[in-house]
């Protein structure tokens, strides 16, 4: 007889169904193997697959592993927003009320409850200078000139990206990359290149966000969670912000709408979230 699991697929960073980021969520993953969930995730063929599991860590709601559909992640910020979303919508009960901790492979994670929205408080950030010969060719794959680079860094918030400052905004929807050459130029350890340029001040939104990871078979991220968290980090450290928070907007060029709202706290903490909404449920069949 088939083993059956519950599943949902969540769309994160959106109240409107198919506009936000989509993750797929196997609410109870403690009797698949690694190989299987490798499987599934390849199978979804979203930008990221999670399963909950009993956490190890006493102080953990749970524990989530996160896949691409070639590799399993330390952590990732829409999956961890989607995953407490579709945890909470199955009738689970955290320990704390108004508040949930994830346990992942980059530690424990925290995520509040705001009336309908959910934030994640983003890992401890360790930021890197990218070397001037490999920044060039990363940004001759994304077709710009490197004069138009404002800032840069590789950040790690238990995912690492190439975090670049644009122009403009105009200038990030813009883009055509050369998808094989930004994977072949991605480092080992590196998840993508995430870019964002400051938007015009008539608009909803603070700054434009687009994400590549082709290197992990994923050509343009929807809505990226992680890689707003770096554009937070480099714009707290740019001091490029004046207000204690901003919304992010990301996913026009793929017919998304997504909105990323970003705070920044007094104690130094980033709080990262917004709105999720539930695109299908039902079970899997394995």
């Amino acid at each position: 007889m088939n083993r059956q699991v519950s599943f949902q697929q969540v769309d994160v960073f959106s109240e409107i169904p198919f506009k936000g980021n989509p993750v797929a969520v196997v609410l109870d993953g403690n009797e698949l193997s690694t190989a299987e969930m490798q499987a599934i995730a390849n199978w979804t063929n979203l930008s990221e697959t999670t399963f909950v599991c009993t956490p190890t860590d006493p102080q953990a709601d749970y524990r989530l592993r996160i896949f691409t559909p070639q590799s399993e992640l330390p952590f990732a910020g829409h999956p961890t927003i989607g995953s407490a979303f579709a945890l909470l919508k199955h009738g689970f009960k955290p320990k704390t009320p108004g508040s949930l901790v994830q346990e992942c492979g980059s530690g424990l994670v925290s995520i509040s409850m705001d009336a309908d929205k959910l934030f994640l408080t983003l890992p401890e950030p360790i930021i890197q200078s990218i070397d001037h010969k490999e920044l060039a060719d990363i940004v001759s794959a994304l077709g710009v000139p490197l004069t138009n680079v404002r800032a840069s860094a590789a950040i790690d918030v238990g995912a690492k990206w190439i975090t670049l400052q644009l122009s403009n905004s105009e200038e990030v929807q813009s883009l055509h990359p050369d998808m094989s050459r930004v994977a072949v130029l991605t480092p080992v350890g590196v998840t993508g290149v995430t870019v964002f340029g400051m938007a015009a001040p008539d608009t909803d939104s603070y700054v434009e966000v687009r994400s590549f990871a082709p290197s992990e078979g994923i050509a343009e991220d929807p809505v990226c969670g992680s890689g707003n968290g770096c554009v937070a980090v480099l714009m707290r450290q740019l001091e490029l912000i004046e207000e204690s928070n901003y919304v992010a907007s990301q996913g026009y060029c793929v017919g998304r709408n997504g909105r990323i709202e970003v705070r920044y706290k007094e104690n130094g903490k980033i709080l990262l979230g917004g709105h999720a909404v539930t695109c299908i449920e039902g079970l899997l069949n394995l």
